[in-house]
């Protein structure tokens, strides 16, 4: 039993994470500390408003934030993390949905790797569940968690059919999408499968009508369970934000700069913490790897190697992702195909951290077998040495896990309630930042809403994020959406102007972008704040509230008292507060 124990060593630590954050979350619950930016200010207020009007599988209907926008610009309902909400608790949902990514990588890289490896996979098993729960580990944009750790089961099933193509292959590649998003990622693995399709009908001097189907099941697939967007996108002639958005026009130098930073360190919605140990590994083996293929004149070794192209990929995602911001390029691309006006082709940088942890893998399997390493030869046949070697693979596994779990980030929220809590329980040190319960405060908005006999009226929120409000199931003129008419943004720019003309800074960032139609101060950058202490310099708010009261507006639910309430023609209804909240919400009623 111990032996048998031992030989799954790598299993026991794993389940000992589970069982660990499992009990993290239990104990502690709401009281979790989430991270807020681009997650409980965006898809999670969302879903729950979903839930709230009963609106997952609803039609031709309105859901009421920004003054009433279509159901059909949310998530889709044919999507596992969208079930997660619809099913379960809203907390429970989003714990739910992070180990469940963790449970999707590791048996997507498992099944790929067994299909590469095939009766090696066994001599692996311990490097593949490592680094499987490695990438699964990584704390990137949550609501799209589960579509960056599937990638591994797309190429998965794309080499089964490519090799043996079977009727349940297809019926997989088309259900694929219930995991991933389009605009994220199923436009990009679309264009990398044409792509395939291209340079193997070259290579085998044939075409590949298997591939070549599946491109056609893997788009009908999207379309399908995308329905939605693809509506939108083809049947609406909406004028959306999208066509206004102002993108960054860079210099050479400030292009060449984002690509190396990028290739180094990520982007902030694909953090793939590889800085510390997988990059420095990679690029010490690929010079090692290079320099002996050309110090044995095998030019033809460097350029089949599968390390190379994955080196190589990386390398071109980080300069789609730089030259994107160069105006000249980016125009070029959009005169050639029209389509992409608006659209961010530089997402190919979110299959990095993919990329990044496959190259680290391939490291570590090669270090496994001591070959193509710096290791005198005589290594191969030397157990002791052997033995080693496997302890290093291993060793280096354990060591990316643990920077991955412990390195402080914009969504590691495992860290953050476990560094908070600690602090908390042992030096009665209380975090500033909100825990997921009190940045909603469900009670205390129910207590507003019950005293006010609230009926659904527009609100709009400020200092507060609008997603509060949206959560509670209070209608908001405000709101987060990337994507939603260019003629409601005009409206409520109406609303904000003083603040705007006030702050160059906030002008520019609605303007040029606009997806965050917020409540902007006339003074400081941003009043909003997600944490329990607020800061302002100025007590008035900058708002034309003769247009707030023509989009319908009737309540601002205000975490700062207004030094200019009565000049506005605003009446403080109440000043509300809870001792579970960190909020006093000052609610005032045109």
């Amino acid at each position: 039993m111990i032996k048998r124990v031992l030989n799954y060593w790598y299993l026991v630590l794993i389940g000992a994470f589970f069982v660990v954050s499992i009990g993290v979350y239990a104990c502690f619950g709401e009281e979790s500390y989430i991270a807020v930016h681009d997650n409980l200010d965006l898809f999670v207020a969302q879903f729950q408003m979903l839930k709230n009007t009963g609106s997952f599988f609803a039609h031709n209907v309105e859901v009421p934030f920004l003054g009433g926008i279509s159901r059909d610009n949310l998530p889709s309902e044919l999507s596992l993390y969208t079930v997660l909400f619809m099913c379960l608790p809203s907390f429970a949902a989003y714990i739910t949905g992070y180990f469940l990514k963790i449970v999707i990588a590791m048996v997507s890289v498992w099944l790929l790797a067994g299909d590469w490896y095939a009766e090696k996979r066994k001599e692996y098993r311990s490097l593949i569940a490592l680094l499987g729960f490695a990438y699964g580990a990584l704390n990137m944009f949550p609501a799209f968690g589960i579509s960056f750790t599937s990638i591994p089961l797309v190429i998965y099933l794309l080499r089964r059919i490519y090799k043996k193509p079977s009727v349940w292959l297809y019926l997989a590649l088309f259900c694929y999408p219930f995991l991933s998003y389009f605009s994220y990622f199923g436009f990009f693995i679309l264009a990398y499968l044409t792509v395939a399709v291209i340079w193997l009908a070259v290579r085998d001097k044939k075409l590949s009508k298997a591939l070549l189907l599946a491109l056609f099941v893997l788009g009908a697939g999207y379309v399908a369970f995308e329905y939605r967007l693809f509506g939108i996108m083809l049947f609406s002639d909406t004028e959306t934000i999208r066509s206004t958005m102002v993108e960054a026009d860079l210099t050479a130098g400030e292009v060449l700069r984002q690509i190396g930073d990028v290739w180094k360190n990520g982007m902030f919605h694909a953090e793939s913490v590889h800085g510390k140990l997988v990059l420095p590994v990679c690029i010490l083996y690929f010079i090692y790897l290079n320099g002996k293929y050309m110090k044995d004149k095998n030019w033809r070794g460097i350029f089949h190697d599968s390390y190379n192209l994955l080196i190589f990929v990386i390398l071109f995602n980080s300069i789609i992702y730089g030259i994107y911001n160069w105006g000249g390029f980016r125009r070029l691309v959009e005169t050639l195909l029209p389509p992409l006006k608006g659209f961010q082709f530089n997402r190919t940088v979110f299959f990095s951290p993919f990329l990044w942890y496959a190259s680290f893998f391939i490291v570590l399997q090669r270090l496994y077998d001591c070959r193509s390493l710096p290791f005198p030869g005589k290594i191969k046949g030397n157990d002791v040495m052997k033995r080693l070697a496997s302890s290093l693979a291993n060793g280096l596994a354990l060591t990316s896990i643990a920077i991955i779990l412990l390195t402080p980030g914009r969504y590691n929220d495992w860290y953050a309630t476990c560094k908070n809590k600690t602090l908390e329980l042992a030096k009665g040190k209380v975090a500033d930042d909100m825990s997921y319960g009190e940045f909603y405060s469900t009670e205390l908005f129910a207590e507003i809403k019950e005293d006010i006999g609230y009926g659904g009226e527009w609100a709009a929120a400020y200092g507060i994020h609008p997603a509060v409000l949206e959560y509670n199931g209070i209608a908001t003129l405000d709101g987060y959406l990337g994507f939603y008419s260019q003629q409601y943004k005009e409206k409520f720019r109406k609303v904000i102007a003083p603040a705007l003309e006030r702050v160059e800074a906030s002008r520019i960032y609605y303007d040029d972008w606009g997806a965050r139609v917020y409540v902007y101060s006339g003074t400081d950058a941003s009043v909003v704040s997600a944490t329990k202490t607020i800061h302002v310099t100025d007590y008035d708010l900058y708002m034309d509230t003769e247009a707030f009261e023509k989009l319908g507006g009737k309540y601002i639910f205000s975490r700062i008292e207004l030094g200019n309430a009565k000049a506005l023609g605003l009446t403080l209804v109440k000043a509300y507060e809870q001792e579970k909240s960190p909020y006093i919400i000052y609610l005032y009623e045109k």
